[in-house]
């Protein structure tokens, strides 16, 4: 029997064209209808480009009579009446040379988002692709010291900065463009103009993977990312305990909201190991898989409490560089495998 679960699967094998994101994840299929193998779909677009509209029609009803038992297909395109080559996206614009754009995001702060993101970059470029990180915590930039990395971006011939770099992983990030311990002190426009600039006046080059670690909660930074470029997924990170978990949920939710799909959670400080060998629940264990399968979503693995991975930030040696092949950096490599294969 065809469901509709069979036919959004088989759409989400159709991408926006230009884009690595699927129709489904961009929230393009608003209906599905199904009676005796005949199957209808309608797809609302933003775009008022004749061309897409084309493209997404054929590739979609090639997606669906790929499918078992699908007798007929019809495919609906509503289009509004904009400009052709318009994105589908208010303000959103792909960077050129970057494949993909992931966001690191967590609900709450101290659940060590920052680095998780340091390390999942490092470990990116440790299996081989092309990386970049940026750091949106406006306030607050902590990824510089854990990157070992103090020099400004210099600017290159078409007056954009170049982001420096170190263990092969580029950087940007307001800690770089501050003197010594300056605070930061704006409101909220400020915050937007400045996430957008990360994008339109820097020159990442050629990236496989761009991740971007938010600042905690569902402010300017985080809408601002979503309305600027297409993401193409957002990774939460979050501890055991329920008191983390709950704000988690408001994550999910607004990424849910925003069309962004969600690639996993992963579980930083699941537990620790003395050396004695016992093993300690300090904050609980668990609840990041618990609400993995409670929400549907991947669960991308745990990070246990090792000493090692804190003592590495502080030096500006993040653990997948200074030990690979030791546990605490084999455990964000292990995530690190994980997000490539949602790719």
């Amino acid at each position: 029997m065809i469901s509709e679960d069979n036919i959004k699967n088989a759409l989400r094998m159709v991408k926006y064209p230009g884009y690595s994101r699927d129709i489904v994840s961009f929230g393009l299929v608003k209906q599905v209808a199904i009676n005796a193998g005949a199957v209808s779909v309608t797809l609302n677009l933003t775009s008022g480009s004749a061309e897409v509209a084309r493209q997404l029609k054929l590739d979609s009803e090639q997606a669906l009579k790929s499918l078992p038992d699908v007798k007929s297909v019809y495919v609906q395109v509503n289009q509004p009446a904009t400009p052709a080559g318009q994105t589908p996206w208010t303000q959103q614009a792909k960077v050129p040379g970057i494949a993909r754009i992931v966001a690191i995001a967590s609900g709450k702060g101290g659940v060590g988002k920052s680095t998780v993101s340091v390390n999942l970059a490092c470990a990116l470029k440790h299996l081989g692709t092309k990386v970049g990180l940026l750091d949106c915590d406006i306030y607050g930039p902590s990824v510089p010291l854990m990157m070992g990395i103090n020099q400004k971006p210099t600017i290159s011939d078409e007056e954009k900065m170049v982001p420096p770099s170190n263990y092969g992983v580029k950087l940007m990030s307001m800690g770089l463009l501050l003197e010594g311990d300056q605070a930061v002190i704006w409101r909220g426009p400020m915050i937007v103009k400045t996430i957008q600039q990360f994008f339109s006046s820097v020159e990442w080059g050629q990236l496989d993977f761009l991740l971007v670690d938010l600042p905690p909660g569902t402010g300017d930074a985080q809408l601002t990312l979503c309305q600027t470029v297409p993401l193409d997924g957002g990774v939460i990170v979050t501890t055991p305990q329920e008191a983390s978990l709950g704000v988690v949920r408001k994550g999910i939710s607004m990424f849910q909201k925003v069309n962004v799909p969600i690639l996993g959670i992963v579980e930083n400080m699941s537990y620790f190991t003395t050396n004695t060998g016992e093993r300690l629940e300090i904050f609980g264990h668990g609840g990041g898989r618990h609400e993995a399968a409670r929400q549907n979503l991947p669960f991308l693995g745990e990070i246990p409490l090792y000493t090692e991975i804190r003592e590495a930030g502080d030096k500006g040696l993040p653990v997948v560089v200074s030990d690979p092949e030791e546990p605490p950096g084999q455990a964000f490599i292990s995530i690190a495998q994980s997000l490539q294969q949602k790719f």
